[in-house]
């Protein structure tokens, strides 16, 4: 996700126009997120890499998260009233 972001913002400053200029932006974007990457291995001497995907990350970040709104009946979270 993070080549992707980086490759993005750098291809709205350059507004690459041919194929090629899109490819070295996407280079560049891959190499900047892998010396991030090691970076951060580096710095936590754990891996940033795993197995999971994206979505069973997401649920598990869910659900231990500590979340104080008010549960409804049926265990759902309870929305605030912005009226």
């Amino acid at each position: 996700m993070l080549a992707e972001a980086t490759t993005t913002e750098i291809s709205k400053e350059k507004k690459p126009e041919t194929f090629s200029e899109n490819k070295k932006i996407a280079q560049e974007g891959g190499t900047i997120a892998g010396n991030t990457r090691k970076e951060i291995e580096e710095k936590t001497g754990k891996s940033v890499i795993s197995n999971k995907n994206a979505k069973e990350l997401i649920n598990k970040t869910e659900n231990t998260r500590i979340d104080k709104r008010p549960k409804t009946e049926d265990g759902s979270q309870k929305l605030e009233d912005k009226s």
